[in-house]
């Protein structure tokens, strides 16, 4: 089960790629906190046009299991041109206080809640990745779609049954994980990624993945790998695009099926030659769908314009 997106033993078993010499660097306008009900401090990167410029609802963005919220900076600079973006580090996660408890996908939808209310984000778009694919579901599963203009799940799912080849072997990583922590880091921000990026962005990033405890990584997975939000799919009633990192034979493509089927009206594309982080390996990309779905959702006054995936 490819479940528990990636952020498994899956990646960890992924070839290594090659590296080139710059990154992006973004500024962003605002830096700051928000404190949720339960007292946890979240923080969040901003940024946004004039108000003047702006178009339609604001963008928030939801990282993967121990990502930071600058894991998004190509979007945050794209879309920061036309919309509000804002781009979170969850609890546990880069700024964000480490509370002991916290770490399910119930809880963490509350923590996105308090997020777009205490920031007035309405109408808004909830992008998650990875692991954020089940926040945003748990999210809907509690609180609805009022105040959600769309949703995009990018290269994860709610959930899916129990595999007993797989399965196994991602709880053997979880041992294998507290024994190791850096090396298993280590191999895991490099199976993320298809496309060649510079060994400066893969030590960020894995510096970045540091900022989470230990102990909060492994709840943060266990949870994840034992929670099935797919119930919560029937409650999607706005726009729904659905990007996947595609590779013919992948044990994991029917559960990507799978979701795109229980959200009626869902778009779903299938990037090829990219890897977990599919919005940085191939940023421009992304960033083009995001674009067309946006305006063929009523969120964005650009024009639409298709532009095919390139070849792999």
């Amino acid at each position: 089960m490819r479940s528990l997106v990636w952020f498994g033993l899956t990646l960890f078993l992924a070839v290594s790629p090659a590296y080139s010499p710059a990154f992006a660097q973004v500024s962003v306008t605002t830096s700051g906190f928000v404190t949720t009900p339960d007292g946890t401090n979240l923080h969040y990167l901003a940024a946004a046009p004039s108000e003047s410029s702006a178009a339609g609802p604001s963008l928030l963005f939801i990282p993967g299991w121990t990502m930071p919220a600058w894991i998004w900076e190509h979007q945050i600079a794209q879309f920061s041109k036309s919309h509000r973006v804002v781009a979170i580090d969850p609890r546990g996660q880069g700024k964000s206080d480490k509370p002991n408890d916290g770490y399910d996908p119930a809880t963490r939808a509350r923590d996105i809640r308090a997020v777009v209310e205490t920031l007035q984000l309405a109408p808004v778009v909830l992008v998650g990745w990875s692991m954020g694919v089940q926040e945003v579901a748990a999210y809907i599963d509690q609180f609805g779609t009022e105040g959600v203009a769309a949703v995009v799940l990018v290269d994860g799912i709610a959930g899916g049954p129990y595999d007993p080849e797989v399965s196994p072997r991602m709880l053997q990583w979880v041992a294998s994980f507290g024994r190791n922590r850096r090396g298993a880091t280590e191999a895991f921000v490099r199976g993320m990624y298809r496309r060649p990026q510079s060994e400066a962005y893969l030590q960020r990033v894995t510096e970045a993945a540091f900022a989470t405890p230990t102990d909060s990584a492994l709840m943060l997975f266990v949870s994840a790998f034992t929670s099935d939000l797919r119930p919560a799919l029937a409650k999607f009633d706005r726009p729904t695009l659905i990007v996947v990192a595609w590779a013919e034979g992948n044990p994991f493509n029917a559960l990507y099926e799978e979701l795109h089927q229980k959200i009626s009206g869902s778009r779903f594309e299938k990037l090829q030659g990219v890897g977990h982080a599919l919005f940085v390996d191939d940023a421009e990309r992304f960033n083009s769908l995001l674009t067309d779905f946006l305006v063929a959702a009523g969120a964005s006054r650009q024009p639409a314009v298709f532009r095919p995936a390139p070849l792999p």
